[in-house]
């Protein structure tokens, strides 16, 4: 009775928020199919016949060398993503299920030339999955599609340069060398600010952290002799569409040599919604996306596309030389761009200042039920056996509190010597304000995400972009915005990462000081991985561009916030504010309908963040992500549980093998090689 008691305690349901890195519909499917292998004892898995390894032998070379090719390949895959339409969807599951693939691969070829391995452990599979996500979250969360090209010439120049608060000279462009000291100097350190409550938030406050359990149950699951049999299907499966879709693409290259040209511009609906950007733009990446999303974020992205292009901004268009001049170019943030990017701003703060204020009072609530409840024991809070287990090798390697008091304070005072040499308009002691206020930030951050399993980091980065823009003033405060977001932004989400992470640990009896040390070595990959990964990008493609694919959205909506923090609502074009109250009102209702309203109808209401994003990116995504979700119903309808245990593996795999093209395309186009053919379409008429 106890242990189905902590079972069920430990059996997190998704929460139905939005993040800006999706929430995958795929955790439901991955706990059916993980509880199918393991039979009752799912988590308990961890708990293996003989002795676990100690913490040296989780850390081997193989495992680093796994940890670095995943990583690097999934740093390309997302920086497309982020330079895209900026939207990620979790990809940890497919990360472990590559890591595993790729030792137990290495372990089984070597039995076959008769080389004597070590057994490959799920405390292994544990560290290296943990240090290959900590190297392409750099990528993810780095700031290469936000507040860091934010900073560079083009992006200022689109948001106007006589625009006011947008002052001269508010520019850095984009460098290997600085974005990779600037990353090494910010990373670093929310992974020591929390470690020394990673007891109190695991073992005493019992957070389930839904997306570290979904990560430990998988682990888990791969380790069991039914599970080596499921993960063989799901391999076969990553690996069928990861071929299909990279040839696909490889397919599609030879058609797009000009503008306008190739699969990607086929008028699936005809040239008059083309031209609003409503088309299939035979995208596999978005498509294998739209699988992993919930239907309701597929949902709300149609919607919002069908608001703005199908909608609003023809409507504002006809109203060009009323409510904007004429005689200015569409791309001018005085123009019809300018509504586009704040309307969306709107949706974003409207959604997240609501999330914001919920997590934090949760996390107050929660708290003080703690504290009240803390004198008394009931039965279910009685540890068993397996508990005490799984407690036990998760204290015994702990890392020295001082150690991890002495290293924030080093990596502080290195911080607030670096950054103000990097910007000048970041005064020192922002940096110290940021870097005291951290740990408090960090607790609030990871304490939520371990009730919600949503990452708020993004929202607290707003903030202090807000509050530094505006403290700063006219002269730096774009600049300072735009770095102090970076800096807290890293140090909150870094902080909740490692505490998914040490869930993980937890619940696979891995040890947390070999966890911490590969989350170290990830980040550290990351910070020399992601700005490579980005300049080949930068330097191949054309970033930033509004009217072609590679829009990064984020950047030019991080530089308008950043502009707005400095000179209130008069950046806004003429009646701008009054749409933008109406849809930050919009945001806030659905929100509180999503939580006051019986679940049957509650799950029903669109997500405002969802909706926002198609307002700058186009429509074009949303169909892509919605035919993913049509596949994935389809399938579920004539066969649900095989749908359960392959979708995340085929998305995957067509995220994967669409995504890595890129990187042969980049390499074409540095040499100056074209694509030989354009494919283009035109009226008869």
């Amino acid at each position: 009775m106890k242990q189905e008691r902590r079972r069920k305690h430990l059996r997190p349901s998704p929460p139905p928020g939005l993040e800006l890195a999706m929430a995958p519909r795929a955790r439901e499917g991955r706990f059916e199919e993980i509880r199918e292998l393991d039979g009752d004892d799912e988590l308990g898995a961890g708990h293996a016949p003989g002795r676990v390894p100690p913490w040296r032998e989780q850390l081997t070379a193989r495992g680093m060398v796994a940890s670095l090719a995943v990583g690097a390949m999934y740093s390309v895959i997302v920086m497309k993503l982020v330079l895209t339409t900026g939207l990620v969807p979790t990809l940890n599951v497919s990360a472990a299920l590559i890591a595993f693939v790729v030792l137990r691969g290495w372990t089984k070829a070597l039995a076959r030339l008769g080389v004597v391995a070590r057994p490959f452990t799920r405390q292994e599979n544990t560290v290296v999955q943990t240090c290959a996500v900590a190297c392409y979250s750099i990528a993810v969360g780095g700031g290469f599609g936000s507040y860091l090209l934010a900073l560079d010439k083009k992006t200022y120049e689109m948001a106007g340069e006589d625009t006011q608060g947008n002052v001269p000279g508010s520019y850095k462009e984009p460098g290997i060398a600085w974005m990779t000291g600037f990353l090494l100097a910010v990373s670093f350190v929310g992974i020591l600010a929390l470690v020394p409550l990673r007891k109190i938030m695991i073992i005493d406050y019992k957070l389930t952290y839904p997306s570290g359990t979904a990560t430990a149950v998988l682990i888990n699951g791969f380790h069991t002799p039914h599970g080596d049999a499921m993960a063989k299907k799901q391999v076969n499966g990553f690996t069928k569409y990861f071929g299909i879709s990279f040839f696909w693409s490889f397919f599609q290259w030879f058609f797009s040599g000009g503008d306008n040209c190739g699969f990607s511009q086929f008028p699936t609906f005809g040239l008059i919604a083309w031209k609003n950007s409503f088309l299939f733009d035979f995208s596999l990446t978005y498509v294998g996306a739209g699988m992993i999303c919930s239907y309701l974020v597929n949902l709300s992205l149609l919607l919002g596309a069908i608001l703005s292009w199908g909608v609003m901004w023809p409507l504002i268009s006809d109203l060009e030389g009323d409510w904007y001049p004429s005689n200015i170019p569409e791309s001018s943030m005085s123009s019809l761009q300018g509504y586009k990017a704040f309307i969306c701003i709107a949706l974003i703060l409207g959604d997240g200042l609501y999330n914001f204020a919920k997590i934090i009072a949760l996390t107050i609530k929660n708290l003080i039920e703690k504290s009240k409840l803390k004198n008394t024991k009931k039965e279910e809070d009685i540890p068993v056996l397996d508990d005490l287990h799984h407690n036990e090798v998760f204290v015994r390697d702990s890392l020295p509190t001082w150690l991890a008091y002495c290293g924030y304070i080093a990596l502080s005072v290195l911080a607030v010597i670096a950054i103000p040499m990097m910007f000048h308009e970041m005064k020192w002691y922002y940096v110290v304000i940021a870097y005291v206020l951290a740990p408090a930030l960090g607790f609030c951050n990871a304490y939520g995400a371990g009730l919600t399993d949503m990452n708020m980091a993004y929202n607290y980065g707003k903030v202090a972009l807000f509050i530094l823009a505006a403290w700063a003033g006219k002269d730096s405060g774009v600049v300072a915005g735009l770095v102090g977001c970076g800096l807290v932004k890293s140090l909150v989400t870094i902080s909740a990462d490692l505490m998914h992470d040490f869930k993980t640990g937890h619940l696979t009896l891995t040890s947390p000081r070999s966890m911490l040390i590969a989350q170290a070595i990830g980040t550290a990959m990351g910070c020399v991985i992601g700005p490579l990964t980005f300049m080949l990008f930068y330097k191949a493609f054309d970033i930033g561009n509004p009217e072609g694919p590679w829009k990064a959205p984020y950047a030019l909506i991080y530089r308008n916030m950043a502009i707005l923090g400095v000179e209130g609502f008069s950046a806004l074009p003429l009646h701008c504010l009054q749409l933008c109250y109406g849809f930050f009102g919009f945001a806030v209702v659905a929100n509180l309908m999503r939580d006051l309203f019986p679940a049957k109808y509650g799950r029903w209401v669109p997500l405002p963040m969802a909706m926002g994003v198609p307002f700058l990116v186009g429509a074009s995504f949303a169909i892509d992500m919605c035919v993913g979700s049509l596949v994935v119903f389809i399938w579920h309808r004539f066969d649900r549980s095989k749908a359960a245990q392959m979708v995340p593996a085929v998305a995957s795999g067509l995220i994967c093998g669409d995504g890595l093209w890129i990187f042969p395309s980049a390499l074409l186009a540095l040499a100056k090689i074209s694509p030989p053919l354009c494919m283009a379409f035109r009226s008869t008429h």
